[in-house]
């Protein structure tokens, strides 16, 4: 075809789509800015890697740790939304992405202690990345927003003891932005909470080491009681941005097994609980027109740049 017998509007047209696409890639391609840090090694396991961007900034700037999901079999830091990334640095707050060693390999709490360390390496390392420690939060999707809940719910993992100097720092959070996050792994209460389907989704033989004849024993209990976040939750612990995607319809009695993992009953027990104890807790359903990325910065922006 000879572009130039089209007629002159049609013309117009396309060079005016040509330039839409053209300004949308660049945008995009902005967005994946290489990290000013990556793969670097927060352990000594392969899968202890993170990446770094860091927000331009002559003071220390927060930071925020991403933590992927992939029901702690799956995933890798290289999942992070380059849209979330360029959103927080624009607005001053640096971003970490974190790998974390998966099941089979491990079980629980190694996946959390991997995420543990993480933040805590960043606080060994914040004057060298121009971090401030005492401002720092966490984002991440599914298994890796349960993993956040439980290590800004639980107590101060810091050893002052300790040989290794990662482990001596903080691991405590001052925000929390989580999507479809899992706040309890108690398959006996997730039954109650959203039902029978979902207590048998097959992540939890994985992430515990155990089989389902094993469940109802006193040592199993107390597992899935120390793994799930809402059990730590107490009235000095930071604020929470959740948000949902599942429809909030109940799951059906034959769904199968796994169905309604991320329903947004997790997140309206975690709120009710919240509420009780004093926190802000914002929950909120993509229905509801939300746009995550938006909010999320907003919601550190306030607790981390504001301090309020």
């Amino acid at each position: 075809m000879n572009i130039h017998r089209l007629p002159s509007a049609l013309l117009t047209l396309c060079a005016g789509l040509l330039l839409l696409c053209n300004a949308h890639a660049k945008k995009a391609q902005a967005a994946k800015v290489t990290p000013d840090i990556a793969n670097e090694h927060y352990g000594p396991h392969a899968l202890n890697v993170l990446d770094l961007w860091k927000a331009r900034s002559d003071k220390p700037t927060p930071l925020v740790v991403q933590i992927h999901g992939g029901g702690f079999h799956g995933g890798s830091k290289n999942t992070a939304d380059p849209a979330m990334v360029a959103a927080l640095t624009a607005k001053g707050i640096s971003v970490m992405a974190i790998s974390y060693r998966l099941s089979p390999e491990v079980t629980y709490p190694v996946h959390h202690m991997d995420c543990a360390r993480a933040i805590q390496y960043a606080r060994l390392r914040a004057r060298e990345w121009n971090i401030d420690p005492a401002r720092i939060g966490a984002t991440g999707n599914s298994a890796g927003a349960g993993m956040i809940l439980w290590l800004g719910f639980h107590d101060d993992l810091a050893d002052p003891a300790n040989a290794d100097p990662v482990l001596r720092e903080s691991s405590r959070l001052r925000g929390m932005a989580v999507f479809n996050a899992q706040t309890s792994y108690d398959p006996f209460v997730i039954k109650g909470w959203i039902g029978e389907a979902t207590s048998k989704h097959p992540l939890f033989e994985m992430f515990y080491g155990l089989k389902p004849e094993q469940y109802d024993t006193p040592a199993a209990r107390a597992q899935f009681a120390q793994a799930s976040a809402v059990t730590h939750l107490t009235k000095d612990d930071p604020p929470v941005y959740a948000i949902y995607k599942e429809p909030r319809d109940p799951v059906p009695a034959d769904a199968k097994p796994g169905a309604g993992i991320h329903h947004p009953n997790f997140g309206l027990r975690l709120k009710e609980q919240m509420d009780r104890t004093g926190i802000e807790c914002t929950l909120r359903h993509v229905d509801e027109g939300a746009d995550f990325i938006q909010e999320m910065t907003a919601f550190f922006v306030r607790h981390l740049l504001e301090g309020k």
